[in-house]
């Protein structure tokens, strides 16, 4: 019981700070997106190749979650955007706070479009709210068609689920139909975009949407 009663003040706290977030997004008209997926699913490079696209055409900033090191955000900002790291030291997400403190290091009211790459997580990321506008959840076909049945949560509270690494099929035990069907029995709002970002196949139509999800 009292474990509850602790992560449940932990919770209500964090809500409160991402509220302030929300707050500070709105009034400098930018939208975020919270990208949660496991190590190794390809958020990266998902997210490198959706700069590519869209800085001509947006304002863009990201975040770079991680536990140690500064990789990610070496690989971000060498597209000429503005990037912040923060290495939460152990812990295994990103939370209200955290995302506050480096909201300074960012000019929000010249952007359209930030971008938070969350820990590589399936499960703790999703429970803390960081003042983002949506969740987006990146799976790649290697991990297997199982993975939303076992970890439903990220998924019910996802708007769009990025399906990476779909030239790997024929080499892997993944059935898209069955992971389809599984992904729409828990949320059947959510946007399914099937990609292989080492291709570029299905990225366009997953960039679009990203686009007019931002109302620019």
């Amino acid at each position: 019981m009292m474990k509850i009663e602790i992560k449940t003040d932990i919770l209500i706290s964090n809500d409160q700070q991402a509220e302030l977030n929300r707050q500070n997004f709105r009034a400098a008209g930018v939208k975020v997106f919270n990208f949660m997926g496991s190590p190794g699913a390809g958020k990266t490079t998902l997210l490198e190749r959706t700069i590519a696209e869209l800085k001509n055409k947006l304002r863009l900033a990201v975040i770079e979650g991680d536990i140690y090191t500064s990789k990610d955000a070496e690989r971000i900002e060498a597209h000429g955007i503005p990037v912040v790291q923060i290495n939460t030291e152990g812990a295994c997400h990103l939370d209200a706070r955290m995302v506050a403190r480096v909201l300074p290091r960012f000019d929000l009211n010249n952007l359209d479009l930030l971008i938070i790459e969350n820990v590589g997580n399936l499960v703790c990321p999703v429970e803390f709210q960081l003042g983002e506008d949506a969740k987006v959840a990146v799976l790649s076909v290697i991990e297997g068609d199982d993975k939303p049945l076992k970890y439903p949560l990220i998924f019910r509270e996802s708007e769009a689920v990025v399906v990476n690494k779909i030239d790997l099929l024929p080499f892997c035990n993944c059935n898209m139909e069955s992971l389809t069907r599984d992904i729409l029995s828990i949320n059947p709002d959510i946007k399914i975009f099937p990609v292989s970002c080492r291709t570029g196949e299905g990225l366009q139509e997953w960039i679009d949407w990203l686009f007019r999800r931002t109302g620019a």
